[in-house]
C-alpha cells in the first residue's frame, strides 16, 4: 500500500513538472512575446508637448526597420535614423496645437516584428511673441552699437528668453545682456567693439515658455560686422566737434552746441550713439516756437533729441558760441562731409556740458556703468 501510495506521488510530482514546461513557450517558439520593444519620448497620447524639443523614438532588443511622426495633414516630420539603426530622431520643430502620428516597424533579436503606433499632441500657446534682431543679417555698424532683442509683447521670464539667446564674434570678445525694460534686452562689450570684428546672433526663441502662457514665436538670427573705429569727441566749450579714427583725429568742424547756461537746452554730457541718417530731417519744438525746420545732413545720436545737422543759418555762432536747443550745429559743407562717414553705431562722446542726460533715453547703452550693466542680466 505504502509503494502504491509513492508512486501516485512520483506519478503527480511528474505531470506537474511537465505540465509547467508545456505552460512555457520557448523564447523562439512561434506562441512567444517578442523581445523588442519600442520606447516614444514624447509618449504615445502625451498632451501639451513643447515644439522645440526632439522627438526620440528607440528600440530595445531589435532594430528599426521604419519610423515616422506625420503631422495632421499626413506629411512626414523629417528625422533621422541612427547608424545603428536602433534610434531615431526628428530634424525639424514642431508645431503649436497639433496632433501629430507615430508609425513605426523594428525587427527583434529574435527575428519578430512589432509596430509602433498612437500619436501625440503638441503645446498651444494663449500668445505667441516675436522678437526682433538688431543689427540685421549683413550690415556693418559702429564700434559703439548694442545688439538689441525686441519683443512685440512684455516677457515675464526673462532668464528663459536670455538663456535661448547667443553671440559669438571672431575676436573672442565678452560682453554682457541687460533688459532696458521688460520688451528689450541688449548685448554689449565692456569697450567698444573691435574694428572689423564679424559677429553671429542666434536667438533661439521658437518654443521658449516667456511666462503667462506665452511662447516664443520664431528664431531669429544675425551676421553683420563692426566696421572701423571711428568716435565723434564733443566738448562743449571749445565749440569745435572733432572726429577721430583709430585714436588719430581726421577732421575738426567749428560748431554751435546747445546753449551753455540753460540745462534744458544744452548739448548734455554722456557717451551716445550714431542712431539714424536722414538727408533732411523735419525739426519740431512748439514749446520753443518753432516746426518743420527742414534741416540737412541730420545724424541722430539720442532719442532725447540731439542730433548734429547742417544749420546756415546759425552760421554767425557756429565755432564761437553755443546756441542751439541741443544739437551739434555745421555749416553745410562741414555737416555733409561728416554726414558721409558717419556709420550706424558709432560713438559720441559729450563733455563739458552743466548736464548729465540720465540714462533712459535709448540708445543709452554706454551711459551705464559697466558694474551696473552686468546687475541688469536676468541670469
Amino acid at each position: 500500500m505504502t509503494a502504491l501510495l509513492l508512486g501516485a506521488a512520483l506519478l503527480a510530482g511528474c505531470s506537474s513538472t511537465e505540465a509547467g514546461k508545456a505552460s512555457r513557450a520557448s523564447a523562439g517558439s512561434p506562441d512567444a512575446p517578442a523581445v523588442a520593444k519600442f520606447t516614444a519620448v514624447p509618449a504615445v497620447d502625451a498632451v501639451d508637448v513643447p515644439v522645440n524639443v526632439p522627438v526620440n523614438v528607440t528600440v530595445s532588443d531589435g532594430t528599426i526597420d521604419e519610423v515616422a511622426v506625420s503631422n495632421p495633414e499626413g506629411a512626414p516630420v523629417a528625422g533621422k535614423l541612427a547608424d545603428d539603426k536602433k534610434s531615431w530622431a526628428t530634424t525639424e520643430v514642431l508645431g503649436y496645437g497639433k496632433v501629430y502620428s507615430y508609425s513605426g516597424k523594428a525587427t527583434g533579436t529574435d527575428g519578430k516584428k512589432i509596430e509602433l503606433k498612437g500619436g501625440f499632441t503638441t503645446l498651444a500657446p494663449a500668445a505667441q511673441v516675436r522678437g526682433t534682431l538688431f543689427p540685421v543679417d549683413g550690415q556693418q555698424v559702429g564700434v559703439a552699437v548694442p545688439i538689441m532683442v525686441k519683443f512685440d509683447a512684455p516677457v515675464a521670464d526673462r532668464a528663459a528668453v536670455q538663456k535661448a539667446l547667443t553671440v559669438t564674434n571672431d575676436q573672442n570678445v565678452k560682453g554682457a545682456w541687460a533688459w532696458l525694460s521688460d520688451q528689450e534686452v541688449h548685448y554689449r562689450p565692456e569697450a567698444y567693439w573691435p574694428a572689423n570684428t564679424k559677429i553671429h546672433v542666434e536667438a533661439k526663441l521658437y518654443g521658449v515658455a516667456y511666462g503667462g502662457g506665452a511662447y516664443g514665436a520664431a528664431d531669429v538670427t544675425s551676421d553683420f560686422t563692426i566696421g572701423r573705429n571711428q568716435v565723434v569727441k564733443i566738448d562743449t566749450p571749445t565749440h569745435q566737434l572733432v572726429v577721430q579714427r583709430d585714436g588719430q583725429t581726421v577732421a575738426s568742424y567749428p560748431a554751435s552746441f546747445g546753449r551753455d547756461a540753460d540745462p534744458e537746452l544744452t548739448t548734455p554730457n554722456g557717451t551716445f550713439v550714431v542712431m539714424q541718417k536722414d538727408e533732411q530731417w523735419s525739426f519740431d519744438n512748439p514749446q520753443y516756437g518753432y516746426t518743420n525746420v527742414l534741416k540737412k545732413w541730420a545724424v541722430r545720436f539720442s532719442n532725447h533729441g540731439e542730433f548734429i545737422h547742417e544749420n546756415n543759418d546759425n552760421a554767425a555762432n557756429i565755432g564761437n558760441n553755443n546756441t542751439s536747443h541741443g544739437c551739434a550745429n555745421l555749416v553745410e559743407a562741414d555737416a555733409k562731409a561728416y554726414y558721409d562717414t558717419a556709420m550706424i553705431g558709432d560713438p559720441v562722446e559729450v563733455v563739458g556740458s552743466i548736464t548729465t542726460l540720465p540714462a533712459k533715453y535709448d540708445w543709452y547703452d554706454w551711459q551705464v556703468p559697466w558694474a551696473q550693466w552686468q546687475t541688469m542680466s536676468a541670469i
